[in-house]
């Protein structure tokens, strides 16, 4: 089996994206693995990690899961998924806690906005959910709501009304946590007063 077999077989083992241990315990010395970037067979997605270039078999969704496991979707990313927007972001939001190293997220094959939050508000209304077949964690539609108030500054106006609209319609809300989520992330008073307004329309 050539070297090229070989390290095929590597990443399929691995789901689609092999560290560079896993080329060493398959015999796959580093010099093989840069030699074979520097011929378009594998890819760099990040530092340490590699697929297969032509093949691009491997999703951003499954790429989120490997590379950055403590990712949570949050804010743009999350309202898409719950279809409180139209709007695909070009971005993917993830939550990340403040401790975490900035150089996790240098992945070349994603595009990513991060939210760097404090340690005792990251777990709050965290859920798991189904992106395009990967299990990835997501903040519950309450958090994200109150998200939205807490970054109010960074979603244009559109975005915004059209997210709370669709939350007031929606028959899974849970207005008890929202309303314990918003005392916890201190934007209680702004999220209760638009909430009433838009519950009593």
């Amino acid at each position: 089996m050539d070297i090229r077999e070989q390290a095929e077989e590597v990443i399929m083992s691995k789901g689609g994206i092999a560290k560079s241990a896993d080329f060493v315990a398959a015999g796959i010395r580093a010099a093989d693995v840069v030699n074979m970037c520097n011929a378009g067979y594998l890819e760099r997605v990040r530092h340490g990690y590699y697929q297969l270039a032509e093949k691009n078999m491997v999703s951003e969704e499954q790429l989120l899961a490997v590379l950055i496991p403590k990712g949570i979707i949050c804010v743009e990313s999350a309202l898409f998924h719950y279809g409180y927007s139209d709007f695909a972001p070009r971005k993917w939001s993830i939550a990340i806690p403040r401790s975490m190293s900035r150089t996790k997220l240098d992945v070349d094959a994603l595009a990513l906005q991060p939210y760097y939050v404090q340690p005792e508000l990251y777990e709050l209304g965290k859920v798991t959910d189904s992106f395009n077949g990967v299990t990835l964690s997501v903040y519950d539609r309450e958090r994200t709501i109150c998200d939205c108030f807490k970054y109010r500054s960074r979603l244009d106006n559109e975005l915004f009304n059209k997210a709370l609209n669709a939350y007031a319609n929606d028959t899974k809300k849970n207005l008890q946590s929202l309303s314990a989520y918003a005392k916890k992330l201190r934007v209680y008073k702004k999220v209760m007063e638009l909430m009433e307004v838009l519950l009593n329309a």
